[in-house]
């Protein structure tokens, strides 16, 4: 590491300057967080066949050891988020209720969007965000994988969907892009990268970084309804993106309050001028987590969001309403039909505007020449679940062929959910002898 980026921590942690740097000898902490879409946490435990020790930080979090977690299948069914658990600690921050409309406006890879689907409940509205179109569809993959519904997915600039949501959230999280200083553990290369390039241990990277989460920041203002909450968060340790981001803010918009974040975990911030360092929280190796920076702050006054227009149902092809009676027992749902592609939410759709929305809701499935071919999201969904009339119970050995993309002798015909535990892995059609494989080939895990 740079001589100059270690006098700076220095600076920070003083008499703690020896701790913090022994830590970063340590392997990094390792994680995950229960999907409670899926099931409690529990329940979770019970199925879980490897350690899970409980997180400070969030109830549904816990470190783990075990590696490779990814090819589970419980990780496939999205019973849990691979995730470090400070890395929770913003959604904690944000403390989001059943009802909310939330915007994530840095959202990808997903792990906080899901957090915040999982604590809405099926209820309110979740917009998550990404600006850059190859990680938003990651995003959009991890909220299929988890089986939400009540939510959208855009890949658009901050400005144009905090312009065009002006007013219409209860909760905005910023969690946004960064130095990334506090990752060093996690992605081990990125402390050579830093180390061989001045410029990234530059004043001038911070000052970028900062300029760029004041504007956003400032977009997240314009969207957030009087008496809404933001929570603004980064992976650095850097003041200049924290502490005096926040400071520039709170100077910025004089409707805007610094307010505790209401939590024990981590510590309070750095020292800065009059800014009330005591509100904000950051998490430290020493505190078991990863670099991160918290604050939350409210919008004074009160005032209900900005109501939006709602979509308009629209009745799709006699062969949607044909598949929609035949695998479920209450077919009843909000539709939308975009080209051959039909669309599924509990509520009403939400009327975007002009944001570039890759999806809304649950991707039911397209007409296909006066056909209906389902699509996995479908059979992902967790408001589906419970009814499903057509669903096969696979063993350990069974998802796993399942997930390579093998097919399975069943004497089942058309199309089934099969699911592994009680969670769901995607579907296939049965012939009568084999249940041919429909699980997408961009999933499949390699080897026979």
């Amino acid at each position: 590491m740079k001589e100059a980026f270690l006098n700076r921590m220095r600076t920070y942690l003083q008499d703690e300057y020896e701790d913090w740097l022994a830590c970063l000898q340590q392997p990094r902490f390792r994680g995950l967080r229960v999907n409670t879409a899926r099931c409690d946490t529990e329940t979770f435990l019970r199925l879980a066949d490897w350690l899970c020790e409980p997180s400070p930080i969030c109830p549904q979090s816990f470190y783990v050891t075990r590696e490779h977690l990814g090819l589970h299948p419980l990780h496939a069914a999205g019973a849990f988020y691979l995730q470090e658990p400070s890395a929770s600690s913003a959604v904690e921050v944000l403390d989001v209720q059943p009802h909310d409309w939330v915007l994530d406006l840095c959202a990808a890879p997903g792990g906080k969007s899901t957090q915040i689907a999982a604590k809405l409940e099926h209820t309110g509205f979740l917009l998550s965000n990404e600006i850059e179109a190859k990680r938003a569809q990651t995003l959009l993959s991890n909220m299929e994988r988890l089986g939400f519904s009540e939510y959208a997915v855009s890949c658009a600039a901050p400005a144009q969907v905090c312009g065009e949501m002006a007013g219409c959230f209860d909760r905005v999280l910023v969690d946004a892009p960064c130095s990334g200083e506090g990752m060093f553990r996690k992605h081990e290369q990125a402390v050579e990268d830093w180390s061989e390039h001045v410029y990234a241990f530059s004043v001038d990277l911070r000052l970028d970084c900062a300029a760029r989460q004041r504007e956003i920041l400032a977009c997240a203002h314009e969207a957030l309804r009087e008496g809404g909450i933001l929570v603004y968060s980064t992976c650095t340790y850097a003041m200049e993106e924290n502490e005096e981001t926040v400071k520039a803010f709170l100077e910025r918009f004089d409707d805007m309050e610094l307010i505790d974040c209401g939590v024990s975990f981590g510590r309070p911030g750095l020292p800065l001028d009059d800014f009330d360092s005591s509100k904000v929280r950051r998490i430290f190796p020493m505190d078991r987590g990863e670099g991160h920076f918290i604050a939350k702050l409210r919008r004074k006054g009160d005032a209900p969001r900005r109501a939006r227009k709602e979509e308009k149902d629209k009745q799709p092809d006699p062969c949607v309403q044909a598949f929609l009676q035949d695998q479920l027992s209450d077919p009843r749902m909000h539709l939308l039909v975009q080209g051959d592609t039909v669309l599924g939410r509990r509520q009403p759709f939400v009327r975007l505007g002009k944001i570039r929305v890759l999806r809304q809701g649950i991707r039911l499935g397209d007409v296909v020449k006066k056909r209906f071919e389902p699509h996995h999201h479908f059979y992902m969904a967790a408001v589906h679940q419970p009814l499903l009339r057509h669903v096969r119970e696979l063993d350990l050995a069974q998802s796993e062929q399942f997930l390579k993309g093998h097919p399975l002798p069943d004497p089942a015909r058309g199309f089934i959910c099969l699911r592994y535990q009680g969670f769901p892995l995607g579907f296939g059609k049965g012939d009568g002898n084999w249940i041919k494989n429909r699980y997408p080939k961009g999933l499949r895990q390699m080897g026979r």
